[in-house]
């Protein structure tokens, strides 16, 4: 795929680059993609965020750099973007379990190699999707910042929504007035650590609505209008709901001509009547990408 290509050759750029100054939106240029979007697909592709692999990165260098023995400690603390040896012993220690003053000397050390991509497309799971038009529409619900989890059901969202009265059920109801007219669940303002559950997001669970009104109190999300990559799968609930969402990030969008934009990440499901059947739709914002 050309944008696998494109990536890496943003990968053999930041690789010239470790020992000085990344610049982001040359990365971002070489890809072909905004920098926003090469930082999510970066995660989705490898696991990790972008600013850690780029960590590894330089200490597995500065690794080699103390086995060969040629530079004082300090000198390459410096070269790798830290401003002390201390700050750089600290770092290097907590990677790989040893002093950077014990490398010289070890038979063995700890290394990380350099990425690069290649697409390897699974099955698995059936998965359509289409590209629509919205007009702006708002997120109304209760919003909370949560973890992350892949796998199973998250709990705090699950605390989430079972803390919804049945009067703010019945208030989200009449809220709905699109073609959305069940529960959904939307989730925005991403950690870098999105991809090794580390980090965490802003939740909501709620209504889409246009209504122009008072809500209360509940938790009000503007989302303006633009482009929508629609997702529909069924199958049993929750695993293939986040297998879709991997699916998305690590296999539609490489062979796509769409990138994400900044804004939420939306799902909502068909009824629990078969728990092995449950039909679900997922929206990620999108623009296409210039040829």
């Amino acid at each position: 795929m050309d944008m696998l290509k494109d990536m890496n050759e943003a990968l053999r750029y930041i690789e010239e680059q470790l020992d000085g100054d990344i610049d982001f939106e040359e990365v971002a240029a070489i890809a072909g993609v905004s920098e926003y979007h090469f930082r999510k697909l970066f995660s989705y592709l490898s696991g990790m965020s972008l600013s850690s692999y780029i960590r590894n990165r330089r200490l597995s260098q500065a690794a080699f750099d103390l086995q060969q023995g040629g530079e004082r400690v300090l000198d390459v603390a410096i070269k790798y973007g830290y401003d002390s040896a201390d700050g750089f012993s600290r770092a290097f220690r907590d990677w790989s379990g040893m002093n950077p003053s014990e490398v010289k000397n070890s038979d063995s050390f700890k290394v990380f190699p350099k990425l690069t991509f290649q697409l390897t497309v699974q099955g698995g799971i059936n998965m359509e999707y289409r590209i629509v038009e919205k007009e702006p529409f708002k997120l109304v619900g209760i919003k909370k910042r949560v973890p992350i989890v892949f796998q199973g059901e998250n709990p705090e969202i699950m605390k989430m929504v079972q803390s919804i009265t049945p009067k703010q059920r019945e208030q989200l109801q009449e809220l709905r007035n699109t073609e959305v007219k069940t529960v959904v669940n939307a989730s925005f303002n991403f950690d870098e650590g999105r991809n090794t559950e580390k980090g965490q997001l802003d939740h909501l669970v709620g209504s889409i609505t246009t209504k122009d009104r008072d809500f209360g109190n509940f938790d009000v999300v503007e989302v303006p209008a633009g482009s929508w990559a629609v997702f529909s799968s069924e199958g049993p609930f929750p695993q293939t709901l986040q297998q879709t969402w991997a699916k998305i990030f690590s296999e539609w969008l490489p062979s796509s001509h769409y990138e994400l934009v900044d804004g939420p990440e939306i799902s909502f499901n068909g009824g629990f009547s078969n728990p092995q059947k449950v039909y679900s739709e997922i929206w990620v914002p999108v623009k296409e990408m210039k040829k």
